[in-house]
């Protein structure tokens, strides 16, 4: 039987940090590669984008498996823009029947905010949906109510956005994933440690595990670029004039300092479980970050 080495970590109540790979526009698996090589060892999990933004890329599934070849503990990042329910059903079984059995269940980005805007967007499910047919084939049976010859059993998770404008809508969502199966949660991107506070005093009711989104910016540019075109991602002003503040050429080093910033805060406050590290492209960055957030002080 499949086992999570990512839900043992979680359980053992050590500070756990889990980051992502982005899979390449084609079949060069070689940068790839030497990211999972680079991380595996400093990570104790790896998620790989599926689609992200709706650019066509090298698969999840596929990418997971090159993390397990490589030694790594995969999260398989699923969206429902892609796939039908028959779909979805079918890269879960080759998922765990491959021992890739940690999930994160996403809706997925609109097919018009990427590069193939002619594709036909799917959403036969959404992402609470995605989760109960994680359940329903953790039963042992399909979705049409077949049985099944086998049955798979998953560390299923989701994501949340705790600094939404309106947090209610999510907190409703929130509630809804944890029913429907969700065990662990990696937020998006959290630049506002007090509203992240508030979320974890309602969050910490729930027997779940909860991951922080870092983000890893480059510039007060890209920041002011999210802000505007990234649904869900808010940089505070604060954060904006601390990357403007520094000169040219220095805003991805500035951008690394308050990622660490932020991960020895949450580690040393016990605000969550965890941190996941989003360098955006950097993905070579991410063993400094983590090594800088043990040493970085903290400003009063």
């Amino acid at each position: 039987m499949a086992k999570s080495l990512f839900e043992e970590k979680l359980n053992s109540d050590e500070f756990v940090i889990t980051t992502e790979i982005g899979p390449p526009k084609g079949v060069d698996l070689t940068e790839m590669i030497h990211h999972i090589d680079l991380l595996k060892d400093k990570v104790d999990a790896i998620n790989v984008t599926d689609h992200q933004s709706s650019v066509m890329r090298y698969p999840s599934l596929g990418g997971c498996l090159l993390v397990k070849e490589h030694g790594g503990e995969p999260i398989f990042q699923m969206t429902c823009r892609d796939r039908n329910r028959l779909a979805l059903q079918a890269d879960l079984m080759f998922a765990y029947s491959r021992n890739v059995v940690n999930v994160l269940c996403l809706t997925g980005d609109s097919v018009d905010v990427g590069d193939h805007k002619e594709a036909k967007p799917v959403f036969d499910a959404d992402s609470v949906q995605l989760l109960e047919i994680i359940k329903t084939l953790e039963s042992g049976y399909d979705t049409a109510g077949n049985e099944l010859k086998g049955v798979p059993q998953f560390f299923a998770g989701a994501s949340v956005h705790p600094e939404a404008d309106f947090i209610e809508p999510q907190l409703v969502k929130f509630d809804k994933k944890v029913s429907s199966g969700a065990r662990f949660f990696q937020t998006q991107g959290i630049f506002d440690l007090a509203s992240f506070r508030r979320f974890m005093q309602y969050a910490s009711q729930f027997e779940v595990k909860i991951l922080a989104g870092i983000i890893v910016l480059s510039s007060a540019g890209a920041a002011r670029y999210m802000n505007k075109n990234v649904p869900g991602i808010l940089v505070t002003q604060e954060i904006i004039d601390e990357l403007a503040s520094v000169e040219k050429g220095k805003g991805l080093e500035k951008g690394m300092e308050i990622a660490a910033r932020f991960i020895r805060t949450i580690r040393e406050e016990k605000l969550c479980d965890g941190v996941h590290i989003m360098a955006v492209g950097n993905e070579q960055i991410v063993p400094e970050i983590i090594a800088a957030s043990s040493t970085v002080s903290i400003p009063s």
